[in-house]
């Protein structure tokens, strides 16, 4: 009684074209999304990888918990580390951050 009908109205005139216009917005941020996030963590991944395969006996290592140390022995999935004279770790590969330039323990 006191509340009038509601009709529906026509759609205004070229709003069919709005609709390939309505998926833009999400294209757009997923190629935002790809190219500040995915991409570059994927690169990140890669360069890890290839350090992780190409790490010998010898080399100067820093590990994830902030040690420092030489490794030893290597193995398939896990690797030998002496942080000191005598004292020897095992870990992961993966435990292994950066392969430090040769002469770096002398220094520290």
């Amino acid at each position: 009684m006191w509340i009038s009908n509601a009709f529906a109205q026509a759609p205004a005139a070229g709003a069919d074209a709005g609709g390939l216009m309505s998926f833009l917005p999400l294209v757009l941020m997923f190629a935002v999304l790809y190219f500040i996030m995915i991409r570059p963590q994927m690169k990140r991944q890669k360069e890890t990888k290839a350090m992780l395969e190409a790490l010998a006996v010898g080399d100067e290592v820093l590990t994830v918990g902030g040690i420092f140390g030489k490794v030893t022995v290597l193995k398939d999935d896990a690797v030998t580390v002496e942080i000191a004279t005598g004292t020897q770790v095992q870990m992961q590969k993966g435990a292994i951050t950066t392969v430090l330039p040769k002469g770096t323990l002398k220094s520290a």
